[in-house]
């Protein structure tokens, strides 16, 4: 599917926090390990997504958007955590890749994957590093993007049941920007 990939300000991401909050409470009723447990209450989405605009304003967080072209809907998002210490200011943690149930398996999510890396490229990031938990469904789609396993931490997220389950950790290493590899 052909989407809009859209690098949103601040004050984007505050108008568009509805939008936002049912796309979150759409990925973690289903299943995502992002962080939060179901039932995602209509407040804490709204609240998490005012504290991404406020990074997102404070230049310490990068937030990107796939919409279809005649449409409004947020259909996924991924966000760059930029480290901000001196000597980390190379590299930023990929967090929050979530795309609708309603639009899965369409490539929005490889879309979306490729604009952060173009992005984290832009802004002299070439060390990406993400967690997800191992097993996800996401796993498949980071390693065809050469996200290279660094390890299993065991017993580091709760799912559903309560149940402890082992996060995979990922790196990438991105060419800088405007320099080709042939």
């Amino acid at each position: 599917m052909n989407v809009a990939i859209s690098v949103l300000s601040g004050g984007e991401a505050h108008r568009l926090v509805p939008q936002l909050s049912a796309l979150l409470q759409d990925a973690v009723d289903s299943g995502a390990s992002i962080g939060f447990l179901p039932p995602l209450a209509l407040a804490e989405a709204k609240q998490y997504w005012m504290s991404v605009a406020e990074e997102v304003d404070a230049g310490r967080r990068t937030l990107l958007i796939a919409q279809r072209h005649t449409e409004d809907a947020i259909l996924g998002t991924v966000q760059l955590d930029l480290a901000t210490k001196p000597n980390a200011l190379h590299r930023a943690e990929v967090a929050k890749m979530l795309v609708h149930t309603q639009a899965r398996r369409q490539g929005i999510a490889r879309q979306l994957m490729l604009a952060m890396e173009e992005k984290a490229r832009e802004l002299g990031r070439t060390t990406l590093v993400l967690d997800t938990r191992h097993g996800d469904t996401a796993e498949p789609l980071y390693q065809s993007l050469q996200f290279n396993l660094v390890g299993l931490i065991p017993a580091y997220v709760k799912n559903v049941a309560g149940q402890l389950e082992a996060t995979a950790v990922y790196y990438k290493l991105l060419s800088p920007a405007g320099e080709v590899h042939g």
